[in-house]
């Protein structure tokens, strides 16, 4: 039986890392644990999900243990789903229903979902290098969705790492739920708090915050298409 590849899931295969990605030795590592202990799993980097023809690109921060590094679908199984995945479906960035499973018959459209980070850290925690390692897999992604207009980073690791990706100077643009930054291509940067669990449980982040960072998108999207 073949084994699916990053790029066999992905609405763009060109800038997916291969499945045994080498790039960083730790995260090899814990992959390789992970797929003695679960290995039905997925335990490979997670690919994009969405619409290639998207206007708004998401960049999360890295899979989740028990959502997208089993499932091999961006935030599905996790908390943080549940929140993005009724935000997306609130503002007709989404058809069908979500079931926190691969094979429910949720689609994006519009939007397409993207990671900082495509392979699993310990503890949610990318180390500086891993991230460095991920950037062109991010910068390829970009390159390769020419109809993304306004990108939304979810938490100030995804947020330097896409002002990165287009060529913003990281400490020039400064992270802050709701911040918004205009890069050379005219691609808008607008940042929010992560959807995590311990964000929402500690009232850092809740639903309607985070409708608004994606109400901003819309505007932006339709002063951009007028």
């Amino acid at each position: 039986m073949s084994i699916l590849t990053p790029a066999d899931l992905s609405p763009i295969p060109e800038a997916e890392a291969p499945r045994d990605c080498p790039r960083c030795p730790r995260l090899v590592a814990f992959r390789e644990v992970l797929r003695a202990e679960h290995p039905c799993w997925w335990n490979a980097p997670v690919p994009a999900f969405g619409d290639p023809q998207a206007w708004l690109a998401i960049v999360g921060l890295a899979p989740g243990k028990h959502g997208a590094n089993r499932t091999g679908r961006p935030f599905t199984g996790d908390f943080a789903g549940e929140l993005l995945y009724a935000t997306l479906e609130k503002y007709g960035l989404s058809e069908g229903t979500y079931n926190a499973k691969l094979g429910d018959s949720l689609n994006l459209k519009g939007a397409i979902i993207l990671n900082a980070v495509k392979c699993l850290p310990p503890a949610n925690k990318p180390e500086p290098q891993e991230i460095a390692n991920c950037r062109p897999f991010l910068e390829a992604s970009l390159a390769a969705l020419p109809t993304v207009r306004v990108i939304i980073a979810l938490g100030q690791i995804a947020h330097v790492a896409a002002a990165r990706a287009l060529g913003l100077a990281p400490g020039g643009t400064k992270f802050g739920h709701g911040a918004e930054h205009l890069a050379a291509d005219s691609r808008i940067l607008l940042s929010s708090y992560h959807c995590s669990r311990y964000n929402q449980n500690t009232r850092k982040l809740d639903a309607p915050m985070f409708e608004a960072v994606f109400e901003r998108a819309l505007g932006l999207h339709s002063e951009t298409s007028s």
